[in-house]
């Protein structure tokens, strides 16, 4: 692809995440949001004239046939990631889907192969991976500063106060703790750790079959992690990296951090890392660090990483009986 020219944008689904998603493209020099999509017209144009983008659609096969679009965000509930993905690079279109990238592996292994038949570029949009904190930290423990890392913990739990009715215990759209923010701490584990020998997990959950809260330990050779999501209570957001020298303190929000804390012994440094907006910039820059390199996938955050993390993900989804129609 050419870098002289800017890359154009399509977003696929215009909820939460979709809103805080443009504002960081308006970030991106490169960047060009020229396209979105959503099931009702009204709300389209809506948010098209927000973010003075110049084409709003009311279906997204619409947008899919939009040949002067290059890539699609795609921000829909968790339910239809693996369906509109497939969809979009069969209509010759590079895709970023939102995590978790599909509910199961079957489905994730499909994405990634269509993604090589039609040979267009797909990446999760696990936006932590390119955060400049987490990118450090991962540095400083290939390096070995805090030894051999023996125990990793990290939560991301806040408070739903309307449980009825709502997405997040919407057993169609994917509806669960787990799914929505404990892929975050099981993604921490795997890349600091890899993949676990042996899981163990427990959860609470609604009446509609969704988990309200999960406590995950995964055992590896000579190492745990120790990982929980809820929307039942609130946590600290601080993930904790332990090893044989040292540890390492990603401060709050860890999956979103602007600093993090070296400590050996007595001695603590707390390094500063501002990332770009909300920080969902950092992997529209990785996408287009790709997409100018013509690559399908990201070394950073790969096909086969996407799909090691949802086999963890089903692997706790049946220790904890999570199921989805």
């Amino acid at each position: 692809m050419d870098n002289n020219k800017k890359i154009k944008w399509g977003i696929v689904g215009l909820g939460r995440i979709a809103d805080e998603f443009a504002k960081d493209l308006q970030l991106i020099e490169s960047a060009e949001l020229s396209a979105v999509a959503s099931r009702n017209l009204e709300k389209a144009q809506e948010f098209a004239n927000k973010f003075q983008c110049p084409k709003a659609y009311g279906s997204y096969d619409e947008l899919f046939q939009d040949d002067s679009v290059d890539i699609l965000y795609i921000a829909t509930p968790h339910d239809s990631h693996a369906e509109l993905t497939i969809k979009a690079l069969q209509n010759n279109k590079h895709v970023l889907c939102e995590k978790p990238i599909a509910l199961n592996y079957q489905d994730t292994l499909q994405m990634v192969k269509t993604a090589k038949e039609y040979n267009k570029f797909l990446m999760e949009a696990f936006w932590t991976r390119f955060n400049p904190s987490v990118k450090e930290v991962l540095q400083h423990v290939q390096n070995g500063f805090i030894g051999e890392v023996k125990y990793v913990n990290a939560d991301f739990a806040f408070v739903v106060e309307n449980l009825e009715g709502n997405r997040t215990t919407d057993m169609k759209l994917g509806g669960g703790s787990l799914m929505d923010i404990g892929v975050y701490p099981l993604f921490l584990a795997y890349l600091i750790l890899g993949i676990p020998k042996e899981i163990a997990a427990k959860s609470n959950f609604h009446a509609t079959g969704a988990d309200l809260q999960t406590s995950i330990i995964l055992q590896y050779e000579s190492a745990q992690a120790i990982l929980h999501s809820s929307f039942l209570s609130s946590s600290n957001h601080k993930a904790t990296i332990s090893g044989t020298q040292g540890r390492i303190n990603i401060n709050p929000q860890w999956y979103m951090a602007e600093s993090y804390t070296l400590i050996q012994g007595e001695d603590k440094e707390k390094i500063k890392r501002p990332k770009l907006g909300k920080g969902y910039a950092h992997e529209i820059e990785e996408c287009h660090a790709c997409l100018w390199s013509d690559k399908i996938e990201s070394e950073l955050w790969s096909h086969q990483n996407s799909l090691d993390l949802i086999k963890i993900v089903e692997d706790v989804r049946e220790q904890i009986g999570l199921v989805y129609s």
